[in-house]
C-alpha cells in the first residue's frame, strides 16, 4: 500500500506539472517574446525553486491539505484513504490535461478529500467553507480585477508598452519566473501532504520527490494546455503579458504565505481574462468551456476518490 500511495502521488505531481507548469510562462509564448521550448524550460527551473522554498515557507498549506480538521485524524492515518484521494486527483488531472483544459489541482485535491471523506461518513462542513471553498471562490474574481487594474496602471506609467523592449523582455521573464515560483510554493505542499503517513517521505524528502515529478510533467506533457493558455484565452502583447504575470505572482505568493489554498490556475487565467476584458480581446468561445471545466473537476475527482475508497482496503 505505501508503494501504491507513492506512485499515485507522483501521478498527481506529474499531471500537475503537465497541466500547470506552463501557466506562468504562457504570456512569454503567447506574446511572441520567446519560443515554446525556452518558455517550458524556464518554467521547470523556476517552479523547482518554488518547490524548494515550500520546504521552509509553506507549512500551513501542508497542514491544511493533510485533511486535518476536515476529516477525522483516524481517517487521515489510513493508507487507503490517502490512496483514494491521490487517485481521484491524479486521474482527473490526466484527463483534463489530455483534453487541453487548464484546471486546478487545488480543486481536484479538495474534491478528492471530500469524496473519500463523505463515503467514510465524516466531513467538517464549517472548515470546508472557511479553509477551502471561500478562497477558491474569491481568488479568480480578485485576479480578474487585479489583472485589469494593474495593466491600466502599468500602461499609464509606460511600463507595459505594446511592443517589445529590452527592459520589458527582462521584466517579462522575471515576472513569469515569479509566477512559476509562486505556483511551486503553493502547490507542492498540497501534494506532499498525502505522503505524511510515510515516515521517510515526510517534509523535505517528499517535496523533493514531488518537485522532480512536476518538472518532468511540465517538460514532457505541457503542449496542449500551453496552446490553450497562450493563444486561446485572449490576444496579448508583451506589456499585457507582463501585467498578467505580475498580478498572478503577487496574489498567489501572498496566499501561499498566509496558508490560503488558492488555485494558481484560477488566478493566472483570471488575470489574463481581466486584461482581455479591458482590451476587448477575450476569446469567450474558449473561456466558457475552461470555466465549465473548473466546475466539473471538483465533483469528478470527488466521485473517483469515493469509488476508489469503497474498493480499496483500509
Amino acid at each position: 500500500m505505501p508503494a501504491l500511495l507513492i506512485f499515485a502521488v507522483l501521478v498527481v505531481a506529474y499531471a500537475n506539472g503537465a497541466n500547470a507548469n506552463f501557466k506562468g510562462v504562457a504570456s512569454l509564448f503567447g506574446s511572441g517574446t520567446t519560443r515554446y521550448r525556452t518558455a517550458v524550460n524556464w518554467a521547470a527551473v523556476t517552479t523547482a525553486v518554488g518547490c524548494i522554498a515550500a520546504m521552509f515557507l509553506a507549512t500551513s498549506m501542508l497542514k491544511a491539505f493533510s485533511g486535518k480538521g476536515l476529516v477525522p485524524d483516524a481517517l487521515i492515518a489510513q493508507p487507503g484513504f490517502l490512496l483514494a484521494v491521490a487517485g481521484g486527483a491524479g486521474l482527473t488531472g490526466f484527463l483534463a490535461t489530455r483534453l487541453g483544459f487548464p484546471v486546478s489541482t487545488t480543486h481536484m485535491l479538495t474534491g478528492a478529500l471530500l469524496g473519500a471523506g463523505w463515503v467514510a461518513g465524516d466531513v467538517n462542513v464549517a472548515r470546508l467553507w472557511e479553509a477551502f471553498v471561500k478562497p477558491l471562490l474569491l481568488s479568480p474574481v480578485l485576479a480578474v480585477l487585479a489583472g485589469s487594474l494593474l495593466y491600466l496602471i502599468l500602461k499609464m506609467l509606460r511600463l507595459a508598452p505594446d511592443h517589445r523592449t529590452r527592459t520589458l523582455d527582462t521584466l517579462h521573464f522575471l515576472s513569469a519566473g515569479a509566477v512559476c515560483f509562486a505556483r511551486g510554493l503553493n502547490d507542492t505542499p498540497k501534494m506532499a501532504a498525502l505522503l505524511l503517513g510515510i515516515s521517510w517521505l515526510q517534509g523535505s524528502a517528499g517535496m523533493i520527490l514531488i518537485a522532480a515529478a512536476m518538472a518532468l510533467g511540465g517538460l514532457i506533457s505541457a503542449k496542449q494546455v500551453a496552446e490553450t493558455l497562450a493563444h486561446k484565452i485572449t490576444g496579448m502583447n508583451p506589456g499585457q503579458g507582463f501585467a498578467a504575470n505580475l498580478a498572478t505572482a503577487l496574489l498567489v505568493t501572498t496566499a501561499s504565505l498566509h496558508g490560503l489554498p488558492v488555485s494558481t490556475t484560477h488566478v493566472s487565467v483570471g488575470a489574463l481574462l481581466g486584461i482581455g476584458i479591458t482590451t476587448r480581446q477575450a476569446k469567450w468561445r474558449t473561456v466558457i468551456p475552461v470555466l465549465a471545466a473548473w466546475v466539473i473537476t471538483l465533483p469528478v475527482s470527488a466521485l473517483v476518490a469515493a469509488l476508489l475508497f469503497k474498493t480499496l482496503p483500509a
